[in-house]
């Protein structure tokens, strides 16, 4: 294995459109969403280390999922976690990696990836992560893995490429905000746009110099603690210093400044497994479309539904379409698919009963 390959794994989100399963205590990337035996966090992981040695996976997550990491991920040591003591969106938690990485390691390539996507041709997202890999061994360059669209979806962010780009890496023309559903229409007709899945690849030296030009202070504010990186003092600096970043993710603070930024279309399937209605078309599904986890059901006149219990509980539906019914502990929820976005609000709703 090259041991200049390394990865940022970023698992410290909420997934809050999961609730009740995914909690502000135990979040989706440390469920298994899909009951397919291992957590999300853990397939990730596993697809990852195929190509970059074990050690050099670090997680980037929330302290009070320190615990949970070291649990599920038991080959990793704790030096390989790094905990955010403030929730400062991507940025911070990407240069403050990268520059560990780049002490330990100058010559390091790395990718940052989602710790909750489902991908499952992992042969193909392996190969397509080494093209990358040796993009940016021989350039200043800043990739993405841009994801083949197959329908308007107006919840991702687009990568507009360079249509005269005749090469299989394109030249990114520029980064386009969730867009209406007409505006999605017209990107997938001409053809040049891929949804914007959040996985990054780079040297350590490209990021951190496209960091020093772009994001100054943040930079200068990190570069402060580069003699305790990797040393005991480390975890003291980051607890008085980190709360001081702008809260900011990479996309706006480094890839949409950027000119070196380039794309390789992904040619695996992929699912940011984002709501309760992306989960559905992933799991195998009875002739009228319901689709259930770890749950016995009893079902009449009842299609297009996602079903999902702990534990080996009989479930009795009839007359119901479209619908979300999740039972999970103390809460079952019964909500319709069409408004899946709305389970945030509930959440905090719900969260004040």
């Amino acid at each position: 294995m090259n041991k200049n390959y390394y990865a940022i794994l970023m698992a410290g989100g909420v997934g809050s459109r999961f609730w009740p399963v995914s909690t502000t205590e135990f979040p989706k990337q440390f469920h298994d969403m899909l009951g397919s035996g291992s957590t999300l966090i853990q397939k990730t992981f596993s697809r990852l280390s195929k190509l970059i040695p074990v050690e050099n996976i670090l997680i980037l997550t929330n302290e009070k999922y320190n615990d949970l990491v070291l649990e599920q991920l038991p080959m990793v040591k704790q030096e390989q976690v790094l905990l955010e003591p403030a929730m400062r969106n991507t940025a911070p938690c990407i240069l403050y990696a990268s520059l560990k990485i780049q002490k330990q390691n100058p010559d390091a390539v790395m990718v940052v990836a989602p710790s909750d996507h489902w991908i499952e041709d992992e042969d193909a997202f392996t190969q397509n992560l080494q093209r990358c890999f040796d993009f940016c061994q021989t350039n200043d360059a800043l990739m993405t893995l841009g994801i083949q669209p197959t329908f308007p979806n107006t919840g991702f962010g687009y990568i507009e490429f360079d249509k005269s780009d005749s090469n299989s890496i394109k030249k990114v023309n520029q980064f386009r905000e969730k867009p209406d559903y007409e505006t999605a229409k017209s990107f997938l007709e001409q053809g040049n746009f891929l949804w914007n899945g959040g996985i990054f690849i780079w040297s350590a030296k490209s990021i951190i110099s496209a960091f020093e030009k772009f994001q100054p202070q943040m930079n200068a504010l990190f570069q402060q603690g580069l003699e305790s990186y990797n040393t005991a003092s480390e975890r003291q600096f980051i607890e008085t210093n980190y709360a001081n970043a702008e809260n900011i993710s990479i996309d706006y603070a480094v890839m949409e400044k950027a000119k070196n930024v380039f794309v390789l279309p992904a040619t695996f399937d992929w699912n940011d497994l984002g709501t309760w209605g992306q989960l559905h078309e992933k799991i195998e599904k009875d002739e009228n479309n319901n689709g259930v986890i770890n749950a016995k059901v009893v079902m009449e006149n009842a299609s297009n539904n996602i079903i999902r219990s702990d534990a080996d509980k009989l479930i009795v539906v009839d007359g119901l379409h479209d619908y979300i019914i999740v039972d999970k502990e103390g809460i079952l929820l019964i909500y319709p698919k069409s408004k899946e976005q709305d389970i945030k609000r509930i959440t905090k709703l719900a969260s004040e009963l």
